[in-house]
């Protein structure tokens, strides 16, 4: 077991947001959920799976909903609804204790995110319990069905839901991880985009084999990485793609870029126009809360599972989406996908066909270190 001190707990969260691919929630959101719990004086406690006694109970807590903001109009039908006064995260973990009647040793994050991981850890600290080192995308992901979970056949069910307005929702039932995204995603859109759910609640046996076990302590060395990089000058993008095993796809200013949100999604793009020595060729990456297809002009470059990660090179600040800014100055660093998404299952359910590609899944980084390696005779 290993208590996370607030440098830890800083460069888990920046390595979440760089391998959250644009997705997985704000960065500055996160810091408040962990501030919150060290100013109620808790401690956030890591342990690995195979360290959760058996029989313990764990869940999985998450926000979802789109990345957008909201227009005027869409705001103004929510102003006449009262503010809760906790956080939503915590009106469901309350609730999925009354509906369970368990103690919970510990939580699991649903994804890697700037804010998605902090919530999880948050829920953790503020019940005296266990972060466990482990989540089931190793990034972050559109769905829920995204998901080592949903591969394993575990079932989400039930599902406790609440939003900022102190609404709650029980889901009993739930056939599926597909049929439970539909209906915690129309729960989304009518709770100002965003709510909070937990679920997968059940005994570690059921999940320790059904996870990507060490991906906090991965996301601890690349935000180690990364804030090393900045404090001795050196290229950040860089430092990320050899220390998360990838490498840098592309460097250029943001010429274009659109996002809105679509049925609880935000879908988007972005159009790089290379420079030095990418200059005269261009980049645009497709976005569906995260980064899923990046093509190098015109032709599709690299897919999910894959990795597509976004790093502002003047700020050295990982790039969210939407927040993208004219001329900003970007780099492209590909990492390799977390091994349980390249399976058979893994693919049907996020790889080329979900992003609407026939062409097979190609592993964006073998291919790029066997065309960049030398052919030499023996």
């Amino acid at each position: 077991m290993r208590i996370l001190t607030k440098a830890d707990l800083t460069d888990i969260l920046y390595g979440c947001a760089i391998l959250g691919t644009g997705g997985g929630g704000e960065l500055d959101e996160g810091f408040d959920y962990i501030n919150k719990a060290l100013a109620a004086g808790k401690t956030f406690k890591l342990v690995s799976v195979d360290e959760v006694p058996a029989g313990s109970m764990i869940c999985t807590p998450y926000m979802l909903g789109a990345l957008s903001s909201m227009s005027d109009e869409q705001e103004q039908a929510y102003r006449r609804l009262p503010q809760s006064g906790e956080p939503a995260i915590m009106t469901a973990y309350k609730r999925l204790l009354d509906y369970t009647g368990e103690q919970f040793y510990g939580t699991i994050c649903c994804e890697l995110g700037g804010s998605n991981t902090a919530i999880s850890f948050y829920v953790a600290a503020m019940a005296d319990g266990y972060i466990i080192d482990a989540d089931p995308a190793g990034r972050a992901v559109p769905e829920i069905t995204h998901s080592t979970y949903y591969f394993n056949g575990l079932p989400a069910a039930p599902v406790v839901t609440a939003n900022e307005f102190g609404e709650c929702f029980v889901l009993e039932n739930i056939v599926d991880d597909q049929r439970a995204e539909q209906v915690v995603r129309a729960l989304s859109m009518v709770s100002r985009n965003d709510i909070a759910a937990i679920d997968h609640a059940m005994p570690i046996e059921q999940v320790k084999d059904a996870v990507i076990k060490g991906s906090i302590s991965m996301a601890l060395e690349v935000g180690q990485a990364y804030r090393l990089a900045r404090e001795q000058g050196l290229d950040v993008a860089t430092q990320v793609a050899q220390h998360g095993g990838g490498y840098v796809a592309f460097r250029g200013e943001v010429c274009n870029f659109e996002f809105a949100t679509e049925d609880g999604f935000t879908i988007g793009s972005i159009g790089i126009a290379g420079t030095d020595d990418f200059a005269g060729s261009r980049y645009q990456i497709e976005v569906k809360n995260e980064n899923l297809v990046a093509r190098l002009n015109g032709e599709v470059d690299v897919t999910i599972p894959d990795l597509i990660c976004c790093l502002d090179v003047d700020s050295g600040q990982p790039v969210t989406n939407p927040n993208v800014t004219m001329g900003a100055n970007l780099a492209i660093v590909v990492l390799p996908a977390p091994k349980e998404f390249t399976t058979e299952k893994g693919l049907q359910a996020f790889g080329p066909r979900y992003v609407g590609l026939t062409q097979a899944y190609q592993p964006a980084v073998a291919r790029h270190f066997r065309v960049s390696s030398p052919v030499t005779n023996d």
